[in-house]
C-alpha cells in the first residue's frame, strides 16, 4: 500500500503534534508545520499528499497558505483540507475559492478524518498516474 504523506500545520503547537500523533497511529507518514511560511518552506522541500490546514492561525492565515501552495509547482494533485473553528456558510466560502479541497469544522470527529483520509488513499492507489483526484474541485461542506 502506497503511503499517504500529511502535512498538519496550525498554529496550536499541542493541537498539531496531537494530530500527528494520531495519524502516526493510523499508519500515516505525517509531518506538522506551526504557521504558513513553515508550512510552504515544508511543501517546497517534501510534497504531501494531503494538507490538514487551520485556518484561523497568526500571521498568515489558513486561506493564503492555500493559496500559495496552489501556486507551487507539483501540488495539482495535493488535497487542501481546511480544519477549522470557522463553519460559517462565508467560511466555507472562502475555503473554496482559496484553493480547498475539503472543509472541516472543529471539533472533528476523528472517525469522520480518518474516513475522508482513507478515501483519499484509496483514490490514489485506484488512479496513480492521475493529476488531480476530482475533474474539478469541489469542497466538501461537511463538518464532523
Amino acid at each position: 500500500m502506497a503511503e499517504l504523506r500529511i502535512l498538519v500545520v496550525d498554529d496550536c503547537k499541542d493541537a498539531a503534534d496531537t494530530l500527528v500523533i494520531l495519524l502516526g497511529l493510523w499508519g500515516y507518514e505525517a509531518q506538522w508545520a506551526y504557521d504558513g511560511p513553515a508550512a510552504l518552506q515544508e511543501m517546497a522541500a517534501v510534497r504531501a499528499d494531503v494538507v490538514l490546514l487551520d485556518i484561523g492561525m497568526q500571521g498568515m492565515d489558513g486561506y493564503e497558505v492555500a493559496r500559495r501552495i496552489r501556486e507551487l509547482p507539483g501540488t495539482t494533485s495535493t488535497v487542501l483540507i481546511a480544519i477549522t473553528g470557522w463553519g460559517q456558510d462565508r467560511d466555507r466560502r472562502h475555503s473554496e475559492e482559496a484553493g480547498f479541497d475539503y472543509h472541516l469544522v472543529k471539533p472533528v470527529e476523528p472517525e469522520r478524518l480518518h474516513d475522508l483520509l482513507d478515501s483519499i488513499m484509496q483514490l490514489r492507489e485506484k488512479f496513480p498516474k492521475r493529476q488531480t483526484l476530482m475533474s474539478e474541485r469541489r469542497v466538501y461542506h461537511g463538518s464532523a
